[in-house]
C-alpha cells in the first residue's frame, strides 16, 4: 500500500493523532508546556484534514508546526518521551511530510541528544531515515548530520561504533544517490559547465547543482580527513581514522564512478587530491625492505653509522590502499594514465621477494584483480607498452607475477622442505595451513592436497577463487589490525590463479574480436563483393604487442608450474593456458611464440631430457629471448627433472642407436593429450609447427608401442613387439583413447584450409625422412607413424586430392618405398596403394569418368611403382591393381593403359609370386573388363598377355596367358564391329595430330586398317610365343594361333593377309626350322623339380621337333582350308612353293616325328585329308547355299533362319574375298593351268623328298674322309639315318592323291621314278625297337602298312592304265616288273644299302641294357611278296593278251621270277610261299600257255619254255629237305600238290606237243620218270615209310610216264623210246634191289636190317605195285611185249621175299603180289599164235 493513498493518509493522520495524544499524556504532569502543544497539535491536524484535499501537502507546508511538540518532547531528555517522539518523527519523515527548516529543526535537536549521549542508536536510524526518504536536507544541514554518524562512531560503545560506521557508509552512499539522481533528472536540459581553470578555490564549485555540491564538499573533506587535514565542510568533527577514511573514499570511488567520470570538478578531485593522497600513504611500503631494519631498531653492530630509522608498513592502510588503487585502475584508468602507470609500478614492486609476506599476498591478490580484466590489461598495452619511451607496464605485470611464482619456489623457507613426512615437518605443514581455506592436511603428514612441488620445495595449491573471479582473502580482512599469518602456498595459489585468469581473459577477449572481424568481412563481402574489407586500424597491432609483450613470461611461468605440478587439475589448466596461447599466437601469426609454447607442451609430454633434436634446438634460442621486469633482466628458472610423478608406462625411445628404456608419466600422457588437442582444435594455425607436434607424437606413440593398422590408425601393439615396454593398466586403458583421438586429429585435416593443410603434409613428410634416416643401416622396427598419418590425412581430404597428391605420393614413390628397411617399405606401399584405391573410390565431383586429369593423376603413383625394384613393394602394387579392378574395373576409362603398364611390368628376375598377382589381374582384365576400356587398350592387352607368355619363372601362367591371347582374339571376334569403328575414330583423330605436327604415323602394321593391326600383333605376339624356350609353352601358343587365324581370319582385309603369310607364318617356320635344326642333342635329365620326362622329349632337339610339327601343320591347316582366299593373292604360287620347300626340309630332317608330321602336312595341302569336322556344326545349311566349306568357320555360322550374328554377314565376307559372286568361282582354263604348275611342283618336291629317305645310306668307312671322321667321331650306331615306316608310308600314302591331279602329264620316266622310291621305301629296314610294334610276331603273315601303300599306289596306277587310252598301256610291263620285284623278295629280302640287317627273328627285342644299339631288322617281307604275286596273278589274269604284255616277255619273267620259291621250296622263309608260288603259276600259265602256244610262231615266247622247264623241274625235285616236324597230313598235302602240277603237265603241255619247242617236252619226261622212281625221302620213320613215299605222286608220274608211253599219238618214236627205257631201267632196278634184300635178311639172321634197306625195300615194292595199276590202265596195245615180260619176271623174286622177318615187308609184298593174279589165265594155245 503506497504512503499517498488515502487510506494510508487516513492512517497517518489517526497515528498522529494518537502520538500526540500519548506525548500528551506523558508530558501532562511534568512537561505542560509540551502537554499544550500536543493537544494545538491536535488541533491543527484536524483542521488542516479538514481543509484540504491534498492533505499530504498541506502536512508538508506546516510541517514545522506539527513537528514542533515531538522536537519539544525529545528535548525533555525523558527516554521514553524522546523514543515516543523520535517514532513519531520517523513516520513523518517516511510519509515525506518534512519540510526543509523542519529537518534543519530536527537535526538540530539530534545533535543535542547526541552531544547528550541520549538514544545513540534511534538517533542514527532517525538520520538515515531522513537522508533516505527524501532530498530535502542539503549543505550545512546535512553536514551537520553526517557529522553526527561520525561522532556517534567514535564513541566507546561497540554497537553504537559499528552501526554508526554502517550509517556513514550508508549515508555517503545515499550523498552521491541522490547527485546521481540529479543528473538523470537534468539529464540533456543543462550543458556541461565550462571547464574549470585552476580551480584554486576548493570551496568553490559553483557550478555545481546542489546535490553535487553536497558530494563534492563530502568527497573532498574525506580526502582532507584521510590526509589528517580538517575539513572543510564536514564541521564539528572531533576524530577521524585513516583506515576508515580509505574505505569510506573506496566505496565511493567504486560505487560512483560514472560521478568521477562526468563530472569535471571531480575528476580534479581524484587527480589533484586522491592520487598524491595514496602516493604518499604507500611511501612506508616502497621503502622497506624485508630484514632490513625492524622498528627504528638495531642497526649494523659494526658499522659507524645508523641507517635512519624506515617506517614499517602498517597492515590495515597498506591493505586499503591497495583496495583504492585497484579502484582507481580499474574504474579512472582513462582519467589517470600517468598516476596509473606509478600505481602499477608500485604493484609490481610490492611482488618482490624482499617485501613482507602480507604485503606480497595483497599485492598479488591485487594484481590478480586486474588480470581478470582483460580490456583494462589491453589499455595499459596500448597506454603504456606501445608507447615509445614508457614503461612497459604490461610485460612488467605478467613478468613479476612469473618471476613471483619463480621466487616462491626458490627463496629458502617460503615453502616446506618436500620431506614433509618427517615429524616435525608436518607439524609446521599443519600449523602453516591452519587458518588457509580449503587446505586439509592428512594426519599422516603425507601430502594428500594438489600441490606444486619442484626440487624439494613443496607448496600446497588452494582453491582460492572461481575462475575468472578475483575473490580475495587477504585484501578483504578490515576487521585485522596486525598483519594476518600467510598459509603456505596461498600466494602461490593466487598467483597461479591469476595467470590463467590473465591467459583466459586475453585469449577469450581478442578472440572475440577476431571472431567479430571475421563475421563483418563475411557481412561486407556479400554487400559489397568487389570491395576488399579493411579491419579497424590498430587493432591488429594491439593484439599482437599484448601477445608480444606476455608470452615470455607467460611461457616461463607456465613452464615452471607445469613441471612442478602434482595435480591433474592443476596440470589441465596449465596446459589448457599453453594451448589457448598456442592457438592464439597462431590466429595472429605470431610464429616464434606460438612455436614456443607448443615446445613447451611438447617438452613436457615427452620423458625428461629426451633428447628429441626439433624441441631443443627450439627452447635454446627462445630462452634467450629477453625477460626482465622494469628494465632488469630476470633469471628464468629452467624445468627440473626429478618428478614425483607416478609412473605408467616404459618404453624404447625412437632413436638411431638403441639405448635403454624411458619412462613416461601420468603427466606426460596428459601434455600428450593436450599436444592432440591443440592440433585437432587448432590445426589450422599451427603452420610450420606441426613439424614439433607430430615429432613429438611419433616419439610418443613409439614409447607407448603404438602401430600403424588399416587406414593408418594407431593400435596398441603386441607385447611381443617391444619387449622392453611395460604398461601399467591405467594407460592400457587409455592407450585405444588416445589412439582414436590420434586418428580423429588427422580426420579432422578436411577441415583445415589448403595452406595448413600443405604444412601438415610437409610436416609428416619431414618426419618421415627422419624416420627414415634412423632405420638406415639396421633392420631395427621403424618408426611408421609419419607414412601412417600421411595415409590417414590423405583418406580424408579426398574430396582436395589434388592439392596434396604430388607432394604426398610424391614423398611415399620416391623415399619411403625404396627405403632397405621392409617395413618401412611396406608401409610406403601399404600407404601409397590404400591412397589410389581410396581416391578411385571416392565420389569425385565431377565423377572420374568425366575428370580424366584426376584419374590420371590418381593412377600415375600405381604406374611409377613399377620403378622400385623391391618384390614386396611390386607384390603390393600388383594386389592393389586386383583391387583396384575388382571395385573400380568398369570406371577405368583412360587409365587403362596406366594400369595395363603395371600389369605388364614384370621383369624375369622378379619371383613366381609377384608375376602370379600380376597374372591374376590380368585375368580379371581379360573376363570381365574388356568391353569397359578403349579399344585403344586393346594392343596393350594383347601385349601384355604377351609378355606373360613369354617370362619364364611360371610355366603355368604363361600356357593361361596363350589361352587369354586366344580369349581376347574371340572378344575381337564377337565385337568386331564396334572395336573396327572405334579403332577408325580414332585413327582419323590421331592422323589428323599428326598432320598437324607434321609427323608421320608409326604404328607396327601401319598400312593395315586399325582393327588388322590388332589382328597382326596378336599374330605376331603369338608367333613370338611359339619360338619360346619351352615347348609347352611353344605347344600351346602354336595351337592358339592357328586355331585363331582359322576361326577368325575370315575377318581379315585380302592385304592383311598378305602380311599373315610372310610376315608371320614363313617367318615363323623359318625360325623354327632354324631352332629345331640346331637344337641340342644332349639328352635333359628331368623337367624340373622331378617330372621325368618322356624319351621321346628328352633333348632340345626332340623338344623342337615337336614345334616344328605342330608348326608346319599349321600353316598347312592355312593353306587348306583358307585355299580360296590364298589364292587370290598375287604370289600364291611363291607361297605355294615356300611353303613345300618347308614340308621337304621337315620332311628330309632326321627326325621320324618331324618328318612323319610333314608329309602329313603335305597329305593336307593335297586336300587329301579333309579337315575333320564336327557333325554339330552348322555347316549343311551353309554349304548347301554353295559356300564352300573352307570358308566356314565354327564361330561365324549360324543358321539359315535366325539372323546372323553380325551385319556383315558370312556370305558379304566371302564376297568381299572373291569378287561379285557370292559362290566360289568354278575352276576356269586359268585357274586349271594354275592348279597343274601347283600340283606338278608338289609332284616335284614328292620325287625329291622320296628319293632323299628312301637312298640307302653310304657304308661306313666309304665316302669322304670328312663323312668318315664323323662317322668314327660320334657313337657308332648313330652315322646312318634311317627313315621310320610310318613316315614312308606316310610318303607312299601322297602318291595316289597326287597321281590324280597329275595323271594327264604322267610319263613313263615318271613311272620309273615312283618305281625307285617304291622300291627304296620297301627295302628300308626297321630299328629293332620300333619292330615289334610294326611287326606283331613274324609267324603272322601280315602286311605292314607301307607294303598295303606300296601295293595301292600301283594299283592306282594300273587302274588308271586300266581306263585310260591306249598309249598308257605300255606301262603295264614296268608294272609287272616292279611287281615281280617285291615277289622275289620273298626268299631274297631287298639289302638296304650296305647296311647289315638281321633276320626278324633274331634280332633281340627285349633289351636289356636299354642303350645296347639298336640293330636294324629287315622286315618279313613273305607277306608284301606273295600279296604282291597275287596282284601280278590277277593283273595277268586282265592283261594276258596285251601287246605290250606279249611283246615285253612279261610271262617269262613270271615264271623266272616264280622259279626262285619253287626252287627253295621247304628253304623258303615262309612256307607259304612256294605253295603260293605253285598255285599262281598254275593259274599264270592256264591263261599264259595258251597265249604262248597261240604266238609260238612269232619267237616272243621261247626263252620262256626253257625257264618253265627249269621250274618244274627245281619245284618237283627239290634239293631242300623237308622238316622234320612235317606232320603226316601236311606231307600228304604237300604231295597232292606235286600231283597237281604233273596233272598240269599232263593236261596243258603234253597233249600239245606238237606247239611246244622238242627241247622242252624230252625235259618233262626225263622228269616224269625221274619221278617215278626216285620220290624216297631218306628222313622218314619207318612207320611213316608207306605215306612218305610220295606213293601217290609217282603213281601220277607213272600213270603220266605211261599214258604218254603207250598212247599211240607219240608222234616220234624217240618220246616212246625214251619211255620204254626208263621202265626197263626201273624194272632192272627194282630187280636188284629185292635180290639184294633177300640176300641180306638170310645173312642177318635174327638181326633187323638197316631202316635204310627196309624202306628202300618197302618202296620198290610200292613201285611194282604202282607199275602194276598203271599197266593195267593203260590200252594194252600201248605196252610193249619185252615189258611184260621184265613184269613177269619179277615174280619170282617177289616170292622169295615171303619170309623175311619185316612185317612192314610183309604188306607191302602182300600189296606187289596182289596184281599178279591178273596173269594167272589159262595158257593160250601157242600154236595158234605160231610162235614158242
Amino acid at each position: 500500500m503506497s504512503t499517498s493513498s488515502p487510506e494510508a493518509v487516513k492512517k497517518l493522520l489517526e497515528n498522529m493523532q494518537t502520538d500526540l495524544r500519548s506525548l500528551s499524556m506523558e508530558c501532562k504532569k511534568k512537561f505542560p508546556p509540551v502537554k499544550e502543544a500536543a493537544e494545538s497539535g491536535i488541533v491543527k491536524i484536524k483542521t488542516i484534514a479538514a481543509r484540504n484535499t491534498e492533505v499530504l501537502a498541506a502536512l508538508k507546508e506546516n510541517s514545522s508546526e506539527v513537528v514542533q511538540p515531538f522536537l519539544m518532547g525529545c528535548g525533555t531528555k525523558e527516554p521514553k518521551i524522546t523514543q515516543l517522539c523520535l517514532a513519531a518523527i520517523q513516520r513523518l519523515m517516511t510519509h515525506e511530510v518534512v519540510s526543509e527548516a523542519a529537518a534543519g529543526n530536527i537535526i538540530n535537536m539530534l545533535w543535542q541528544l547526541m552531544e547528550n549521549g541520549l538514544e545513540e542508536l534511534k538517533l542514527l536510524q532517525t538520520v538515515l531515515v531522513l537522508l533516505t526518504t527524501n532530498t530535502v536536507v542539503h549543505d550545512e544541514i546535512l553536514s551537520k548530520a553526517i557529522v553526527l554518524c561520525f561522532r556517534l562512531h567514535f564513541t566507546k560503545d561497540t554497537i553504537t561504533n559499528n552501526t554508526a560506521a554502517a550509517t556513514v557508509r550508508q549515508v555517503v552512499t545515499v550523498v552521491f544517490e541522490r547527485m546521481v539522481a540529479e543528473d538523470d533528472r537534468f539529464k540533456g536540459i543543462m550543458e556541461q559547465p565550462p571547464p574549470i581553470q585552476g580551480n584554486t578555490n576548493r570551496r568553490s564549485v559553483s557550478t555545481l547543482r546542489p546535490s553535487a555540491k553536497d558530494a563534492y564538499m563530502l568527497f573532498q573533506d574525506l580526502c582532507q580527513l584521510v590526509n589528517a587535514d580538517a575539513p572543510y565542510w564536514l564541521v564539528g568533527m572531533t576524530e577521524m581514522t585513516r583506515t576508515f577514511g580509505l574505505e569510506l573514499l573506496e566505496s565511493v570511488l567504486n560505487d560512483f564512478p560514472g560521478v568521477f567520470l562526468q563530472h569535471q570538478e571531480f575528476s580534479f578531485l581524484l587527480k589533484e587530491r586522491v592520487c598524491p593522497l595514496v602516493i604518499k600513504l604507500f611511501s612506508p611500503n616502497i621503502k622497506f625492505r624485508q630484514g632490513s631494519s625492524s622498528g627504528g631498531g638495531g642497526g649494523g653492530g659494526g658499522s659507524s653509522a645508523t641507517p635512519p630509522p624506515v617506517e614499517k608498513p602498517y597492515f590495515p592502510i597498506c591493505m586499503r590502499l591497495l583496495r583504492v588503487v585497484s579502484v582507481l585502475i580499474k574504474h579512472f584508468y582513462s582519467l589517470l594514465v600517468t598516476e596509473c602507470e606509478i600505481f602499477l609500478s608500485l604493484l609490481v614492486k610490492f611482488l618482490d621477494g624482499e617485501k613482507p609476506q602480507w604485503l606480497r599476498a595483497v599485492a598479488v591478490e591485487s594484481v590478480h584483480r586486474l588480470c581478470v580484466h582483460p580490456h583494462l590489461l589491453r589499455s595499459f598495452c596500448q597506454s603504456y607498452d606501445m608507447k615509445p619511451h614508457s614503461t612497459k607496464v604490461f610485460r612488467d605485470i605478467v613478468n613479476a607475477l612469473g618471476s613471483f611464482i619463480q621466487s616462491l619456489f626458490i627463496t629458502p623457507n617460503a615453502g616446506n622442505p618436500a620431506a614433509a613426512n618427517t615429524a616435525a615437518g608436518a607439524a609446521g605443514a599443519q600449523g602453516a595451513s591452519q587458518g588457509a581455506p580449503g587446505s586439509g592436511v592428512a594426519g599422516s603428514g603425507v601430502p594428500t592436497q594438489a600441490a606444486f612441488e619442484y626440487r624439494g620445495t613443496w607448496i600446497p595449491l588452494m582453491n582460492v577463487s572461481v575462475q575468472g573471479s578475483a575473490k580475495a582473502t587477504y585484501l578483504e580482512m578490515l576487521d585485522k589490525v596486525e598483519p594476518p599469518s600467510i598459509p603456505e602456498g596461498y600466494a602461490m595459489s593466487v598467483a597461479f590463479s591469476a595467470l590463467l585468469d590473465l591467459v583466459r581473459g586475453i585469449t577469450t577477449m581478442i578472440e572475440r574480436e577476431l571472431g567479430r572481424e571475421e563475421e563483418e568481412a563475411i557481412q561486407h563481402r556479400e554487400v559489397h563483393p568487389d570491395k576488399q574489407w579493411k579491419p579497424q586500424p590498430g587493432c591488429q597491432e594491439v593484439r599482437e604487442e599484448m601477445v608480444s609483450a606476455c608470452w615470455c613470461g607467460l611461457l616461463a611461468a607456465l613452464s615452471l608450474l607445469l613441471d612442478a605440478s602434482t595435480d591433474e587439475t592443476a596440470t589441465e589448466n596449465i596446459l589448457k593456458a599453453e594451448l589457448t596461447m598456442a592457438s592464439l599466437c597462431g590466429r595472429l601469426g605470431l610464429v616464434t611464440p606460438r612455436d614456443a609454447f607448443i615446445t613447451a607442451i611438447c617438452k613436457a609430454s615427452l620423458p625428461p631430457h629426451y633428447a628429441l633434436t626439433v624441441l631443443n634446438s627450439n627452447t635454446s634460442s627462445l630462452y634467450s629471448k629477453a625477460y626482465s621486469i622494469q628494465g632488469q633482466t630476470v633469471q628464468i628458472i629452467s624445468p627440473s627433472s626429478e618428478s614425483h610423478q607416478q609412473v605408467v608406462a616404459v618404453g624404447q625411445p625412437l632413436t638411431a642407436q638403441p639405448q635403454g628404456t624411458v619412462v613416461l608419466t601420468a603427466k606426460n600422457i596428459q601434455c600428450m593429450r593436450t599436444l592432440l588437442n591443440l592440433a585437432h582444435c587448432h590445426g589450422a594455425v599451427l603452420g610450420t609447427s606441426w613439424q614439433l607436434v607430430l615429432a613429438t607424437l611419433q616419439h610418443l606413440v613409439w614409447i607407448l608401442g603404438l602401430k600403424p593398422g588399416l587406414g593408418g590408425a594407431l593400435k596398441p601393439g603386441r607385447a611381443a613387439e617391444g619387449p622392453s615396454t611395460v604398461l601399467t593398466t591405467a594407460v592400457m586403458t587409455d592407450l585405444p583413447i588416445i589412439a582414436n583421438v590420434l586418428s580423429r586429429l588427422f580426420e579432422s585435416s578436411q577441415y583445415l584450409d589448403d595452406v595448413s593443410l600443405h604444412h601438415l603434409i610437409n610436416a609428416l613428410c619431414s618426419l618421415s625422412a627422419e624416420a627414415m634416416e634412423m632405420a638406415y643401416g639396421n633392420n631395427k622396427e621403424p618408426s611408421l607413424f609419419a607414412v601412417a598419418k600421411l595415409l590417414e590425412t590423405g583418406l580424408v581430404n579426398m574430396d582436395r586430392i589434388e592439392i596434396l597428391w604430388r607432394p604426398l605420393t610424391g614423398h611415399l614413390l620416391e623415399k619411403v618405398c625404396q627405403h632397405p628397411n621392409s617395413r618401412m617399405r611396406e608401409w610406403g606401399a601399404e600407404a601409397l596403394t590404400a591412397l589410389i584405391k581410396a581416391g578411385l573410390a571416392y565420389k569425385h565431383d565431377p565423377p572420374l569418368t568425366h575428370n580424366q586429369r584426376v584419374q590420371l593423376l590418381l593412377l600415375s603413383p600405381l604406374k611409377e611403382l613399377s620403378n622400385v625394384l623391391h618384390a614386396d613393394i611390386r607384390q603390393k602394387q600388383l594386389e592393389s591393381v586386383l583391387q583396384i579392378l575388382q571395385s573400380q574395373g568398369d570406371s577405368l576409362g583412360p587409365g587403362w593403359p596406366l594400369v595395363l603398364g603395371v600389369i605388364g611390368a614384370i621383369r624375369n628376375d622378379q619371383g613366381e609370386s609377384l608375376i602370379r598377382t600380376a597374372f591374376q589381374c590380368l585375368q580379371l582384365v581379360v573376363t570381365d573388363f574388356l568391353p569397359t576400356m578403349p579399344c585403344t587398350c586393346l594392343q596393350i592387352v594383347v601385349d601384355v598377355a604377351g609378355s606373360f607368355g613369354l617370362q619364364n619363372q611360371e610355366l603355368n601362367i604363361s600356357l593361361t596367358s596363350i589361352g587369354l591371347l586366344w580369349n581376347i582374339s574371340d572378344y575381337f571376334f564377337q565385337r568386331g564391329e564396334a572395336i573396327t569403328l572405334d579403332l577408325e575414330r580414332e585413327e582419323a583423330a590421331v592422323q589428323k595430330q599428326a598432320r598437324e605436327r607434321g609427323e608421320t604415323l608409326n604404328r607396327p602394321f601401319h598400312p593395315a586398317p586399325p582393327f588388322d593391326c590388332l589382328w597382326l600383333c596378336l599374330y605376331a605376339k603369338l608367333g613370338e610365343l611359339c619360338v619360346d624356350l619351352r615347348p609347352a609353352v611353344r605347344k600351346s601358343a602354336g595351337q592358339t594361333l592357328f586355331s585363331t587365324i582359322a576361326a577368325h581370319g575370315t575377318l581379315l582385309q585380302q592385304a592383311t593377309w598378305h602380311v599373315v603369310v610372310w610376315k608371320v607364318l614363313f617367318h615363323l617356320l623359318d625360325c623354327v626350322r632354324r631352332s629345331s635344326t640346331t637344337a641340342d642333342k644332349e639328352k635333359i635329365e628331368s623337367g624340373g623339380g622331378n617330372i621325368l620326362i618322356h624319351h621321346s622329349r628328352d633333348t632340345a632337339e626332340k623338344q623342337w621337333a615337336e614345334t616344328w610339327v605342330l608348326t608346319l601343320a599349321g600353316v598347312a591347316r592355312i593353306f587348306n582350308t583358307k585355299r580360296y582366299l590364298l589364292q587370290q593373292l598375287g604370289d600364291f604360287f611363291k607361297a605355294w612353293e615356300v611353303l613345300l620347300d618347308h614340308i621337304q626340309s621337315a620332311a628330309l630332317s632326321k627326325n621320324n616325328e618331324v618328318s612323319l608330321a610333314a608329309l602329313k602336312s603335305f597329305q593336307e595341302i593335297l586336300q587329301i585329308v579333309t579337315p575333320v569336322r564336327d557333325s554339330d556344326r552348322p555347316m549343311d545349311a551353309l554349304a548347301s547355299l554353295g559356300v564352300p566349306p573352307v570358308l566356314i568357320d565354327p564361330l561365324s555360322a549360324s543358321g539359315p533362319g535366325r539372323p546372323l550374328v553380325r551385319s556383315d554377314s558370312l556370305v558379304e565376307r566371302l564376297t568381299r574375298y572373291n569378287g561379285a559372286d557370292p559362290q566360289a568361282p568354278p575352276p576356269g582354263e586359268e585357274s586349271a593351268l594354275e592348279d597343274s604348275a601347283l600340283w606338278w611342283s608338289a609332284w616335284n618336291t614328292w620325287f625329291r623328298t622320296g628319293t632323299d629317305s628312301t637312298r640307302p645310306p653310304p657304308a661306313a668307312g666309304t665316302g669322304t674322309t670328312a663323312s668318315a671322321a664323323a662317322a668314327s667321331a660320334g657313337p657308332p650306331e648313330k652315322h646312318s639315318f634311317v627313315p621310320s615306316q610310318p613316315f614312308l608310308t606316310a610318303l607312299v600314302q601322297i602318291f595316289p592323291a597326287l597321281y590324280q591331279h597329275i595323271k594327264a602329264g604322267f610319263s613313263m620316266d615318271d613311272l620309273r621314278k615312283l618305281g625307285v622310291i617304291l622300291h627304296g621305301a620297301v627295302s628300308v629296314p626297321i630299328s629293332s625297337d620300333a619292330s615289334p610294334f610294326i611287326l606283331p610276331s613274324y609267324t603272322e603273315a601280315v602286311l605292314t602298312s607301307l607294303q598295303e601303300a606300296v601295293l595301292t599306289a600301283l594299283d592306282v596306277l594300273q587302274k588308271a592304265i586300266c581306263v585310260g587310252p591306249e598309249s598308257l598301256q605300255v606301262m603295264y610291263p614296268a608294272i609287272f616288273q616292279q611287281l615281280l620285284l617285291f615277289v622275289e623278295f620273298s626268299c631274297k629280302p631287298p639289302q638296304y644299302g650296305k647296311m647289315e640287317t638281321k633276320h626278324v627273328a633274331n634280332a633281340k627285342y627285349n633289351q636289356i641294357q636299354l642303350f645296347a644299339p639298336a640293330e636294324w631288322v629287315a622286315l618279313n617281307y613273305v607277306p608284301f611278296a606273295e600279296r604282291s604275286l597275287e596282284v601280278v596273278v590277277d593283273l595277268y589274269q586282265k592283261t594276258a593278251c596285251h601287246k605290250a604284255v606279249i611283246s615285253e616277255k612279261v610271262l617269262q619273267n613270271i615264271v623266272k621270277t616264280l622259279r626262285i620259291p619253287l626252287g627253295l621250296k621247304y628253304s623258303c622263309p615262309s612256307e607259304s610261299t612256294w605253295q603260293l608260288a605253285v598255285s599262281s603259276l598254275l593259274k599264270v600259265l592256264s591263261i599264259g600257255l595258251p597265249v604262248a602256244r597261240q604266238h609260238s610262231s612269232s619267237g616272243k615266247f621261247d626263252a620262256m619254255w626253257p625257264e618253265l622247264a627249269h621250274a618244274f623241274e627245281d619245284f618237283l625235285f627239290t634239293k631242300s629237305t623237308p622238316p622234320d616236324n612235317l606232320s603226316i597230313q601236311e606231307f600228304q598235302k604237300n604231295e597232292a600238290i606235286d600231283v597237281e602240277v604233273v596233272q598240269l603237265i599232263s593236261t596243258e603241255v603234253l597233249p600239245f606237243a606238237n606247239f611246244i619247242p622238242k627241247d622242252f617236252v624230252g625235259q618233262i619226261m626225263t622228269m616224269l620218270n625221274k619221278g617215278s622212281i626216285h620220290s624216297q625221302s631218306s628222313s622218314f620213320t619207318e612207320a611213316e615209310i608207306d605215306v612218305r613215299m610220295r606213293e601217290e605222286f609217282s603213281k601220277v608220274c607213272f600213270e603220266t610216264l605211261l599214258q604218254f608211253s603207250f598212247s599211240n599219238k607219240v608222234s616220234t618214236p624217240q618220246e616212246g623210246y625214251i619211255s620204254r627205257m626208263a621202265l626197263s631201267v626201273l624194272l632192272k632196278r627194282s630187280q636188284d634191289v629185292l635180290h639184294r634184300y633177300v640176300e641180306d635178311e638170310r645173312l642177318s639172321g635174327r638181326c633187323p636190317l638197316p631202316r635204310q634197306q627196309v624202306t628202300e625195300i618197302i618202296f620198290v615194292l610200292k613201285a611194282i605195285s604202282t607199275l602194276m595199276d598203271s599197266l593195267k590202265k593203260t590200252q594194252p596195245e600201248n605196252v610193249d611185249g619185252g615189258m611184260w615180260a621184265q613184269v613177269i619176271a619179277l615174280y619170282p623174286t617177289l616170292v622169295e621175299c615171303i619170309p623175311c622177318s619185316s612185317s612192314e615187308v610183309g604188306l607191302a609184298l602182300k600189296e606187289a603180289l596182289g596184281p599178279f593174279k591178273d596173269f594167272m589165265q589159262p595158257p593160250v594155245s601157242r600154236i595158234h599164235n605160231g610162235e614158242s
